[in-house]
Formats: C-alpha cells, sequence, structure tokens
C-alpha cells in the first residue's frame, strides 16, 4: 500500500505536465481555429461589392476595428484552460505580433501613402512628407509612454505618479497606448479608398490581436488577477481599436489631403510600439530565436495577405 502511494506521488508531476502541454497545445488550436474564421468569413465583411455595396467608409472602419475588438476577446478564451504559458510560447506569440504590425506599416501604410503624395508632388517631396509624418507618429507615442504612467509585466511600471495608481489602470493605459496605432492604421486604410488594402491590413491586425488577447489574459493570471477578470480586462482592451479606427476615417475622410500624414503617422504609431514594447519583451526572456521565428512567420503572412488578396 505504501510502496503504490509512493509510485502514484511520483508519477503525479508528471501527469500534470503532460496535462498542462495538452492545454496549452489546446489553446493554440483555438487561436489556429479562430484565425481560420477570421480569413473565411472577415474578408466577406469588410470587403464592399462595389460602388453600390451601401458602406460608408466610416462605417468599414467600425467594423474593421469592432473584428480586431472581438477577435481580442477570442484570443483569451484558450487561457479558460491554462493559468500559464511558457515564456519560449509567449515570446513567439509576441514576434509573431511583431512581424504582422511591421509588414503592415511597409506594405499597407507607407507604401500607400508614398503614392498618395505623389499625386501632389514631386517623389522627393513625397518622401520627406510621408517621412516627416512617420516620425511625428512616432515622438506622439512616445510623448504618451512617457506622459501617461502605465506598467509593463516585465519591465515593472513607468510613467510619472505610477505608484498613486492602481496596478489595473496602468494595465489598462499600457493596453490603449499598444492599440490606439491599430485602430488608427485600419481607420486611415480605409479612408484612402482602397478598400481591399484595408480588409487585408484589417484581416492582419484581427490576427494578430488573437495571440495577443491569449498573452494579455495569461500574463494578467500570473500576476494574480482571477481568471474571470483576467479575460474580462483582456477582452476589454481590444474596444480602444474601434474608436481609433472610426477617429482616424473620419479626420481623413473630412480633409483628404491629409491622407499621406496619417497612413505615415499611423505607421509611425506602428513602428514604435513594436520597436519600444513588444520586440524589447519578446526577447528579455532568453528566447530571441523563437522571437525571431515569430516575427518572420508574421511578416511572411501579413505580406500574402497584402499581396495575395489585394
Amino acid at each position: 500500500m505504501a510502496d503504490s502511494d509512493a509510485i502514484a506521488r511520483e508519477h503525479r508531476p508528471v501527469s500534470r505536465q503532460r496535462g498542462h502541454r495538452a492545454r496549452q497545445w489546446l489553446g493554440f488550436g483555438i487561436l489556429l481555429v479562430g484565425a481560420g474564421l477570421l480569413l473565411h468569413q472577415g474578408w466577406t465583411w469588410l470587403r464592399p461589392t462595389g460602388a453600390a455595396g451601401g458602406h460608408s467608409v466610416i462605417g468599414l472602419a467600425l467594423q474593421a476595428g469592432l473584428l480586431a475588438a472581438a477577435a481580442t476577446a477570442f484570443g483569451t478564451l484558450p487561457a479558460l484552460g491554462t493559468r500559464g504559458l511558457s515564456a519560449r510560447g509567449q515570446d513567439a506569440l509576441m514576434g509573431f505580433g511583431a512581424g504582422i504590425m511591421l509588414a503592415a506599416c511597409s506594405f499597407s501604410l507607407i507604401v500607400p501613402g508614398l503614392a498618395a503624395a505623389r499625386e501632389h508632388a514631386t517623389a522627393t517631396a513625397a518622401a520627406a512628407q510621408v517621412a516627416l509624418a512617420v516620425l511625428t507618429g512616432a515622438w506622439a507615442l512616445m510623448a504618451l509612454d512617457r506622459w501617461l504612467p502605465h506598467e509593463h509585466f516585465i519591465k515593472g511600471r513607468e510613467g510619472i505618479d505610477a505608484k498613486r495608481l492602481r496596478r489595473t489602470t496602468l494595465f489598462v493605459i499600457a493596453v490603449t497606448l499598444h492599440n490606439i496605432p491599430e485602430g488608427l492604421a485600419m481607420g486611415v486604410a480605409f479612408a484612402a479608398n482602397d478598400p481591399v488594402a484595408a480588409a487585408s491590413l484589417s484581416l492582419a491586425i484581427a490576427i494578430q490581436d488573437l495571440p495577443e488577447g491569449f498573452v494579455i489574459a495569461v500574463a494578467l493570471m500570473g500576476v494574480g488577477y482571477s481568471r474571470r477578470k483576467a479575460l474580462l480586462l483582456g477582452a476589454a482592451s481590444g474596444l480602444v481599436e474601434p474608436v481609433g479606427a472610426v477617429l482616424g476615417a473620419w479626420v481623413v475622410s473630412e480633409w483628404p489631403s491629409l491622407l499621406p500624414w496619417g497612413l505615415g503617422f499611423a505607421a509611425g504609431a506602428m513602428l514604435f510600439v513594436i520597436s519600444h514594447e513588444i520586440i524589447p519583451e519578446s526577447h528579455r526572456k532568453g528566447h530571441e530565436r523563437w522571437a525571431t521565428q515569430g516575427l518572420m512567420l508574421g511578416f511572411a503572412l501579413m505580406m500574402v495577405l497584402d499581396t495575395a488578396l489585394g
């Protein structure tokens, strides 16, 4: 009897470890299914059927933002089956999101911005205009990052008066800073009157929001939040994206001459988030190789979406 109890105690950690790995693989499977559903349904939902499709620019931007918010919420669901994610898996997922955002900046924002600017200026002047817009977008996010207190789950708190705010508030501010550029990018892209390219950009952002929602929920549980609160906060983190999408579409629709500036500004803001937030976080735990592979995969996926679907 004693021997059987000892054997059971020896094998219990192994079985728990296997069960944890099985739940993680199940979580990744759910994310893959979610990505497939987004590709299958999102493309039809976002792309207008022509001039008679009845979709306004702001309406399409709102739909894109809501799709991204829904993807973030869906991405939190795998956290129901696990309270943790390996550091290697988390870094790979963050790298994947960085790759999608990096390709989106290049193919869906900067290149169309240059084309729009060349319609009213020389090639040199157009390049200078978009370059200045990119820098302005990055500087704007840098200012917000410096002035608003917020919390990173690895680096800790940043900003003024951070100690006087609750961790939940700090988290909400951090996620808002992260998601503002994504919403703006979708809205400005639809205002550029290229709905196919805008739809591919929005789909790519929504796809990278799937693992982002998962990582956010797991990170929240890792610092002490209950599973329910972590999922609710993770789902709520995407709500700023439809607001940013509508704002970007409205501004550029009202003032079309701002289109190159809007595209460049959104690209610069996203580049700041990639360089200042995502890549450093994904390399901090010593899994640079996995993070880089995730980045390359995300970049390649976005390139396919932008070129093949467009």
